[in-house]
């Protein structure tokens, strides 16, 4: 069973927590994290290629013209195919690119991600993130004194003042555990835990 130190806001270690071999410390597949990876990037991805289909068109459903007797074509309404400004027949519409793969493999991947930041020693466990007022400032200074430039801080439960603070701070993102997912792991270079967050992150992966 791996043993992090417990740092608090200021570098200095608190205490010690044991990390669960069954969720940090399993063998990584490049193959796994490469599927899941693709598949959450695929359903990130929205078809932008779009037309106005008939029901789409504002206008009249009155009839132009009456059906004979005018010498012209037989003419429905202004939203018609074949006027100019009516709608599309086949055109395209907005496209999901989005698949699904199964649970267990995506279980097992975000496992094979968090196992591959303890091996690199790119985890940081810290007691708690509390600040006082929302100021992104407070945040940089923080950050500053743990030598953190581009992380994923993954917090137990909501705290906004964290959330919004971090919001504008470049390579800083901040995640509640149960939004902890493969591609933001290995985006980020460090993997901040709050401490609250591991036993969390550990309930939700032994299952």
């Amino acid at each position: 069973m791996a043993v992090l130190d417990v740092l608090n806001l200021k570098g200095e270690k608190v205490s010690e927590i044991d990390l669960v071999d069954t969720v940090f410390s399993i063998p990584v597949k490049a193959s796994v994290l490469h599927e899941v990876v693709t598949m959450q990037l695929a359903k990130r991805r929205s078809g932008s290629a779009s037309v106005k289909h008939r029901s789409d068109i504002t206008g009249s459903g009155k009839k132009l013209f009456r059906q004979k007797g005018t010498g012209r074509a037989r003419r429905g309404d202004v939203k018609s195919p074949l006027l100019r400004g009516g709608g599309s027949v086949f055109g395209p519409d907005p496209k999901s690119y989005a698949y699904k793969i199964h649970k267990k493999v995506r279980k097992l991947a975000l496992k094979m991600a968090l196992s591959s930041k303890l091996k690199l020693e790119k985890i940081m466990v810290i007691n708690e993130f509390e600040l006082e007022r929302i100021k992104t400032r407070d945040v940089t200074e923080i950050l500053s004194a743990l030598d953190v430039r581009n992380a994923l801080i993954v917090t137990g439960k909501e705290n906004e003042r964290l959330e919004i603070s971090s919001r504008n701070i470049p390579d800083i993102k901040v995640l509640r555990s149960a939004g902890l997912n493969v591609y933001d792991i290995l985006k980020y270079e460090k993997l901040i835990l709050i401490e609250p967050s591991v036993k969390k992150i550990e309930g939700r992966l032994s299952v």
